[in-house]
């Protein structure tokens, strides 16, 4: 029935006209059909039966409505994601075939339940590969299932997987396209982007994950990761003038991965205090991952799913040692150790989320981050600092991409200005001349004739952006700009530090 459903995807037009695609469905399908015909055979010969039955978990329930809560709300505002929505249930298809098809040949039984959706969801809101590629997205739903079946440990005296299922496959993942300077065949990039368009994500994320904080405690772990991350980028912005993460104190794909990615309760520490130094350690490796990505010119997105598996296997070692320091300071650590109560949780939980309240409030979390605007980065890149010189241009050949002339003629004159690049800079002087910006064709003819004011002396031909181009320039992370009445333009234009547009 599975096999069926998954080889129904064959007739789709989009799936036929992408080889990729269209030979992972066939692969997935025929994979089932062979496997599912050697398990019965088996059985008939050996005379045992398999059992299958239903069993529906609070975990598995409770995640899957938060995270499919998420998806929803997502999707309601970035129409990338109701496209990818049919390809999400073919995963989940391959999911359930693998996971029964794997319990049944070691245990002879399968306890069917929506255990598959959050290890799915979970997956998709954080990496898609393209559809040329769509294949690594089933072996990522493979590697799930076999990381999780035969990576297992014994831990008071039971067998646990040691990994949690969905974050191993992505931190797989992540490490080869890392390696192999393959981002590019994913959607990683524009994931992470997209998430921040929805109005109010913070709240959404925060109030989704609430229910398994009540109930199982992971708040523990989400409220030290969160400050860790916070605490570090205001010393940052305090030290440096500038945003580590840019656009935000926290980005938005981080803070759902503090919430809804390392926080599975079965491979992470089991008293508080293990559970509060995995926060610790969890919020201070996105920081390090951030440095290293950046060290070696990798996109920082994968920032949230590198420490994970790495915590995964400290996990016990975490409890011994808050068991240790509750032995050294009884009455402060001690009771962290002891079984977590209902009225513990909740009171967590309160604390939580007045920390997030505040952090709304004061501007540590939110909608309205400075750091999505260019005025603040072209700032700062003029009083010096080469990071913010660097995202600038990242923004001024973002606005280009986008169809903005005065923005190529921009990111030209910094080419020129920086880094001495002139041929780089003739090309984007180009771009902006076809694109109608007359500054950017004055900018080519002085450099094409070998004019010394602007080899030697840098005096280089500039305008404000045209009307026309102010939905382009005046956007930030939360997405398109909606407003094109001129004097709403203007005004908005203003308030966000645009003083090309000759604001007072």
């Amino acid at each position: 029935m599975i096999a069926a459903a998954l080889g129904a995807f064959l007739f789709h037009p989009g799936v036929r006209r992408t080889p990729g695609m269209f030979w992972a469905f066939v692969v997935a399908v025929a994979g089932i059909l062979v496997w599912t015909a050697w398990l019965h055979s088996a059985a008939r010969h050996r005379s045992e039966g398999l059992v299958l039955d239903f069993v529906l978990r609070t975990p598995h329930w409770m995640q899957t409505l938060a995270q499919g809560a998420l998806l929803v709300w997502w999707g309601s505002f970035v129409s990338l994601v109701p496209a990818w929505a049919p390809l999400i249930i073919a995963q989940l298809l391959l999911a359930v075939a693998v996971e029964s098809l794997f319990s049944l040949t070691r245990r002879g039984r399968y306890s069917l339940g929506l255990g598959p959706v959050p290890v799915v969801f979970s997956v998709n809101l954080f990496l898609w590969f393209t559809e040329p590629w769509f294949f690594l997205q089933f072996a990522m739903i493979v590697l799930v299932y076999a990381g999780k079946e035969f990576i297992r440990w014994q831990l008071d005296g039971h067998s646990r997987h040691i990994f949690n299922p969905s974050a191993l496959a992505l931190s797989v993942a992540a490490v080869i396209l890392i390696a192999t300077g393959r981002t590019d065949i994913t959607l990683g990039i524009e994931i992470a982007q997209s998430q921040f368009i929805p109005p109010h994500m913070f709240l959404v994320i925060f109030l989704a994950a609430v229910p398994a904080q009540l109930l199982f405690g992971v708040a523990m772990m989400t409220m030290p990761a969160v400050l860790t991350i916070l605490g570090f980028s205001l010393l940052y912005h305090a030290s440096t003038g500038i945003y580590f993460f840019y656009d935000a104190f926290i980005p938005i794909s981080v803070f759902l991965g503090l919430h809804l990615l390392f926080t599975d309760p079965a491979t992470s520490p089991r008293s508080d205090g293990g559970r509060i130094i995995f926060g610790l350690l969890y919020g201070s490796g996105v920081i390090l991952s951030v440095l290293l990505l950046d060290a070696i010119g990798a996109p920082n997105f994968y920032d949230k799913l590198l420490p994970v598996p790495i915590l995964n296997l400290l996990a016990p070692r975490l409890d011994r040692a808050a068991n240790a320091l509750a032995a050294r300071v009884p009455t402060a650590v001690g009771a962290l150790q002891r079984p977590g109560s209902a009225r513990r949780r909740v009171a967590t939980v309160g604390v939580w989320g007045a920390c997030f309240a505040t952090m709304s409030f004061t501007g540590g979390v939110g909608d309205n981050h400075p750091g999505q605007y260019y005025p603040f980065w072209r700032d700062a890149c003029e009083v010096g600092s080469e990071r913010a010189c660097n995202y600038t241009g990242i923004m001024q050949q973002n606005f280009c991409d986008r169809g903005s002339g005065w923005a190529c003629n921009e990111f030209g004159i910094l080419l020129a200005e920086l880094d001495r690049d002139f041929r780089g800079a003739v090309g984007e002087f180009e771009r902006a001349c076809r694109l109608g910006f007359a500054a950017g064709c004055r900018n080519l003819e002085g450099l094409a004739t070998g004019d010394e004011r602007l080899v030697r002396g840098g005096a280089y031909q500039r305008g404000p952006p045209p009307l026309g181009e102010l939905p382009i320039v005046l956007r930030g992370s939360k997405g398109v700009v909606a407003e094109r009445d001129p004097d709403a333009l203007r005004a908005l234009g203003c308030e966000r530090g645009w003083r090309e547009l000759g604001c007072s």
